[in-house]
């Protein structure tokens, strides 16, 4: 009976991989048994590229929900999640306390890992294979942000003699891991492939971004100075004119853009549900976040309808003045990493080195492009307390609404702070999701985030 659940559930697992002709297409993907699949450079190429279409269904809604959703830049009037994240009641059947789509992604990218090496020992195959760990160690880095301890696999399942009940793995551990893994992408990864696949694709500029994050999540602020020069110094990047400012997420693949997950007709996100129907999304901007811009900050009328009393529209992904009432789903990019989120870490990282003055160098870049005067020491400690803060509030303004407020919150140690005085959290160990009841009675060997307990 054993072995028969067993070999059920790695059917499952086998039948979630798949496979794709043209990443930039993004047509729907047909499923395939892994085994027997790796027999041609194409075949690990549509081994590879399936691992990005996973992506789609990963962050077309939790992006925001898992980024921003129980941070202090958004309101709702939805019940479900959007309530559930903003109030601070987090529980085990909620949608995005589950990891399933994560570790599909993983699971295809171990496939990959395993199988490109015995078609391609070449330049070509080390690429690939650098994809499949860049890929997923950035599944890897949510989900230990998102749970903590998280079971870490790096082998597919082929066989029901294999342990499917995995236990979850000290998050330090699985945080290695990641870094190994994005390290040898950045080795390994094209430098470009030229025109828009530099966006959708990981090159050695989007691993060494990658690990800038996760160095700062770490607190490893040398090294994270170290990858972000590398990204700095990338001729791939740049940031674009405060004009142009909106197309980074209107039309994707700016100068500005480092990686984002590319959607389109078919294969589409909830962006306009999560910010831009109005009265009926999602997320509204909260009055907090509104009352902290300061004059003149030119993004401010790019990322919200400033013109309405109470204002509903997040329109940052969809152009100032955007109307559109439809609940359609978007075909908008939805881009998680770019340059000037690099810059800020490199600003931040160089803080907690001592540099200050280099810090608001990179922040005052920033501020300028803003329409902003800059700020030295002393005008950042006057206006916000110390200069963390005012990087940190700089971030909270350049890149709201892109997933990255509630990690900022919890890497700098800063969410209890912020959150307590909206929804009472007050206990580090809530920092953390509850794991999804499916998880739980599909392995008997994970145990529940103590604070769920």
């Amino acid at each position: 009976m054993e072995k028969l659940q067993k070999l059920i559930v790695a059917i499952i697992l086998l039948s979630t991989l798949s496979c794709s002709q043209d990443i930039l297409d993004k047509e729907p993907l047909s499923s395939f048994s892994a085994q027997g699949f790796y027999k041609t450079t194409s075949d690990a190429q549509a081994g590879v590229y399936g691992i990005y279409e996973s992506l789609q269904s990963n962050y077309r809604i939790n992006f925001a929900y898992w980024g921003e959703g129980r941070a202090d830049a958004v309101e709702t009037n939805h019940s479900g999640d959007p309530l559930l994240l903003k109030q601070n009641t987090l529980n085990k059947t909620m949608r995005s306390a589950q990891w399933t789509s994560l570790y599909q992604t993983i699971s295809r990218a171990n496939y990959a890992i395993k199988y490109v090496p015995e078609v391609s020992q070449s330049e070509f195959g080390f690429r690939l294979i650098g994809e499949a760990r860049a890929l997923r160690a950035l599944s890897y880095f949510y989900a230990v942000r998102i749970w903590g301890d998280v079971p870490l696999i790096t082998e597919p399942y082929e066989s029901v003699e294999q342990e499917l009940f995995v236990e979850r793995t000290d998050k330090e551990l699985v945080l290695d891991q990641i870094v190994e893994d994005l390290k040898y992408a950045a080795e390994n990864c094209n430098e470009n492939f030229g025109g828009e696949r530099d966006r959708v694709l990981i090159t050695q500029g989007g691993a060494n971004a990658l690990l800038t994050q996760v160095y700062m999540w770490r607190k490893d602020y040398q090294n994270a100075s170290i990858t972000a020069d590398l990204v700095l110094d990338n001729s791939l990047y740049s940031l674009v004119s405060m004009a142009d400012w909106s197309k980074i997420f209107t039309t994707g693949f700016s100068n500005e853009s480092i990686f984002e997950v590319g959607y389109n007709d078919v294969q589409t996100n909830a962006l306009r549900v999560l910010y831009a129907l109005g009265s009926d999304s999602d997320y509204f901007p909260s009055e907090k976040f509104k009352n902290s811009f300061e004059d003149n900050d030119l993004r401010q009328t790019k990322i919200y309808d400033t013109t309405a009393a109470e204002p509903r529209k997040i329109w940052k992904y969809f152009g100032e003045g955007f109307n559109d009432e439809s609940s359609d789903p978007s075909s908008n990019n939805i881009v998680l990493i770019r340059l000037a989120d690099i810059i800020l870490l490199k600003a931040e990282a160089l803080y907690e080195l001592g540099q200050t003055d280099e810090a608001l160098d990179l922040v005052n870049i920033i501020r300028t492009r803003a329409g902003l005067p800059n700020l030295d020491e002393a005008s950042a400690i006057a206006a916000y307390g110390d200069v963390q803060s005012a990087i940190l509030h700089e971030r909270s303004i350049e890149l709201s609404y892109e997933g990255h407020r509630w990690f900022d919150l919890v890497r700098t140690g800063k969410a209890i702070q912020v959150m307590q005085p909206i929804n009472g959290l007050s206990d580090e160990a809530n920092l953390v999701w509850p794991l999804h009841e499916d998880a739980l009675n599909r392995n008997p060997n994970l145990d529940q985030n103590s604070f769920y307990q």
